[in-house]
């Protein structure tokens, strides 16, 4: 539905016929403020913003305010937009039920768009006005695209800026910012700005783009995997400089080796990547990369590092010793295993 959603305010936008009621939510925030903006130039004349658009946060919606907004006439204007901002209306109680009325009556010449941000958006069934409203609303989730769009997207900004990539590279430029697209294109005006060839490559990236958590993880176990135990070792002490917290790199740690594991395992049942695509929930080419790593490792080596993972888990846990000296201790751990296969 949220796809369709999503077809539907692209035919709105073209057609200049928005809907009364709209709920932007999910975590791609490019998307959702790129649409939110392109719906914002549709409905409000710049002359006009001050008295044709009203925006609300959690602090100070009120129901007098909210109402009043909606039903005023659109000055100098055809249309009026309305704005609310990370309000769980489902848990205000009375006043739920006033805003579902408010919400299943709204002119044609008002447009309300609720957006979800740092609030998690989700319908509760036991508000039934409030769910019917929101069931006909335009609820539209906006989600990373999908690799070979977001390949796309790329490409064409780097060629805005006089530039090109491969696509293996705009895969890896993707993998090495977790493919946040607001990330990207603050990377991509550093790469258009900085390359002096016309082709943006590996090299260029690994220089100037700073990778996420994933991504350096990634490194790290790719290290170990292919027997560069004191690369391993420096880019797990490279991580710890940038004060990222112990917990959260052993998560990703333990995740990826989760991934190893699933995929040897798939492997041998003559599984593709795209079945460890749907079953770690994860885009095209981490798969890759983890099925390309499985070929190469044993099943008894994957399973015995989740089960490292989880040892250091338990250890941080417990304060057993200096987080940083159990991370340093698991990848050693990790390399003792991985040369005896």
């Amino acid at each position: 539905m949220a796809d369709n959603n999503l077809e539907r305010l692209k035919s709105d936008l073209k057609l200049n016929a928005p809907a009364r009621l709209y709920v932007f939510y999910g975590p791609e925030a490019y998307l959702r403020s790129y649409y939110l903006d392109s719906l914002h130039k549709l409905l409000v004349e710049d002359f006009a913003e001050a008295f044709n658009y009203h925006r609300f946060n959690a602090e100070t919606v009120s129901l007098q305010g909210v109402l009043d907004s909606i039903e005023a006439l659109p000055m100098m204007a055809q249309r009026s937009m309305v704005q609310i901002d990370d309000v769980n209306f489902f848990a205000m109680g009375e006043d739920g039920a006033a805003y579902a009325k408010f919400f299943s009556d709204i002119p044609d010449y008002c447009t309300v768009v609720l957006v979800y941000e740092t609030v998690e958006f989700k319908i509760d069934r036991r508000k039934k006005a409030l769910a019917e409203v929101f069931d006909k609303a335009t609820a539209v989730e906006f989600t990373q695209p999908s690799d070979r769009e977001l390949i796309s997207w790329v490409g064409r900004h780097l060629k805005k800026q006089g530039k090109q990539i491969s696509v293996d590279d705009a895969q890896y430029l993707i993998h090495r910012t977790g493919g946040a697209m607001t990330a990207l294109l603050g990377e991509i005006g550093k790469l258009a700005a900085y390359v002096a060839e016309e082709t943006v490559t590996r090299d260029h990236i690994d220089l100037l783009v700073e990778p996420v958590l994933e991504a350096d993880v990634f490194a790290i176990t790719d290290a170990i995997t292919r027997g560069r135990y004191e690369t391993a070792l420096q880019t797990l002490r490279t991580v710890l400089q940038k004060q990222e917290e112990p917990v959260r790199i052993l998560g990703a740690m333990g995740g990826q080796f989760r991934r190893l594991l699933a995929a040897k395992r798939l492997l041998e049942g003559g599984k593709q990547q795209a079945d460890l695509m749907k079953l770690c929930g994860i885009s095209g080419y981490p798969a890759k990369l983890s099925m390309e790593s499985a070929k190469r490792l044993s099943e008894r080596f994957c399973a015995r590092a989740v089960e490292l993972c989880l040892e250091a888990d338990e250890k941080l846990k417990s304060s057993y010793d200096d987080p940083e000296r159990v991370l340093e201790f698991l990848v050693l751990e990790l390399a003792g295993e991985s040369r005896n296969g």
